[in-house]
């Protein structure tokens, strides 16, 4: 047994997998960029497993999203830019400056409060920041993030200034309205670009359609992408059952066992 704190000894395996000398191979060839696909892919996992409320899962998945933060930083220590504790004391720093009301003298009456005052710091925060790029409202909002989530982020962050629909039937007019848009560039014959442009605008009317409705649209589309794929696995194994296999020919019979799914699901 050890008595070295797990994240110690998390950090020096990361820093003997770098060694130059007796490191492995492929994490001596990695880079910032060569990384990144595998941290987005276990932050994903790690949502994977909170809405399957799968504690085992997250615990392991959680590991290994913690251990992209240790290989980022690891190799940035090796650049000469910052550590992980460098991290640590800055994520730190962040979280007491935004909670005033917890760490200092700040008294705030509720939920609502402590949202517009951890908006107006990060605000602040952006102000001051001498990254050379635009302090705007919309500035900030990662593009990295997935559509959806972007979107969102976007729509939000113009809502606080007031610019937003103030009904939610606003929404559904305006949903309908690029809906008829998009279907009058296949009556038209429009241009390929044209049609990009109009669906963006109508899969981001929806976004700001679910935005009003307090419902998520990544979590809600993640969702639909779980129904579609068990419904239609049991379509599969409702085929099997005839003899038959998916194909433009069984395509009534696929029909008839999505019906049939759809009904099992709401007797549940």
């Amino acid at each position: 047994m050890t008595d070295t704190p797990p994240i110690d000894r998390l950090i020096a395996i990361m820093a003997r997998l770098r060694d130059p000398e007796d490191g492995c191979p492929w994490d001596l060839e990695q880079t910032f960029r060569t990384i990144l696909p595998y941290t987005l892919e276990e932050a994903y996992e790690v949502a994977e497993a909170i809405e399957h409320e799968d504690m085992a899962a997250l615990r392991d998945e959680l590991g290994d999203l913690l251990l992209q933060v240790v290989f980022h930083a690891r190799m940035a220590e090796e650049g000469g830019h910052f550590a992980f504790a460098d991290v640590v004391a800055a994520i730190c720093d962040k979280l007491i400056r935004r909670h005033p009301h917890v760490f200092g003298a700040a008294e705030l009456a509720d939920t609502a409060a402590i949202r517009v005052r951890w908006e107006q710091i990060k605000a602040a925060e952006r102000a001051g920041a001498e990254s050379g790029e635009s302090n705007g409202i919309l500035a900030g909002v990662a593009r990295a993030l997935p559509a959806l989530v972007r979107a969102e982020k976007l729509q939000r962050r113009a809502a606080r200034v007031g610019f937003d629909w103030d009904e939610v039937s606003a929404v559904f007019d305006k949903v309908e309205e690029e809906l008829a848009e998009c279907r009058a560039t296949l009556a038209e014959h429009a241009d390929q670009t044209e049609r990009v442009h109009e669906i963006g605008d109508l899969l981001f009317s929806c976004v700001n359609l679910a935005r009003h409705m307090g419902v998520d649209a990544e979590q809600a589309l993640r969702a639909a992408n779980q129904r579609f794929e068990r419904r239609f696995a049991q379509v599969e194994c409702g085929l099997r059952d005839q003899g038959l296999e998916p194909s433009l020919e069984t395509r009534e019979a696929m029909e008839r066992h999505w019906t049939l799914a759809k009904a099992a699901e709401r007797q549940v």
